[in-house]
Order: C-alpha cells, then sequence, then structure tokens
C-alpha cells in the first residue's frame, strides 16, 4: 500500500459520510473517500506490444478498424 496523507474536511461533511456510510461493508470515513476517489481515478492499464497487437487483430476481425 502507498504511503497515505491527511486531508481535511468539515465535521459536518464528516458526519454526514458516517451517517451515510453505517450498516454498510464500508467501516471508516476514510475509507469511503479512498472508494470515491479510486473510482474517479482509475488505474489505466499498460499492455505489452504484444496484447495490443492482439486487441487491434480482436477489433480488424470484429469490422471496428481496418
Amino acid at each position: 500500500m502507498s504511503d497515505k496523507v491527511q486531508i481535511k474536511i468539515s465535521k459536518e461533511l464528516f458526519d454526514k459520510v458516517k451517517e451515510k456510510i453505517t450498516g454498510t461493508s464500508i467501516s471508516t470515513v476514510e475509507e469511503y473517500i479512498e472508494l470515491l476517489l479510486e473510482n474517479e481515478f482509475p488505474e489505466e492499464t499498460e499492455y505489452t506490444k504484444e496484447e495490443e497487437e492482439l486487441i487491434r487483430e480482436r477489433l480488424r476481425r470484429l469490422g471496428y478498424i481496418e
């Protein structure tokens, strides 16, 4: 896991999030915020040259590219 940094939000917003996650599988406000940010900024998949060529070939066979 990567290093963590501290952020500050208003107590009012913190309490709203805490109430929203009550009864869910999300156990902390921090976990909820991380989940939101991970969904907002997903990691891009990096393909090898061979994988890219396989994808291009599949797209050609499906008629999406020439």
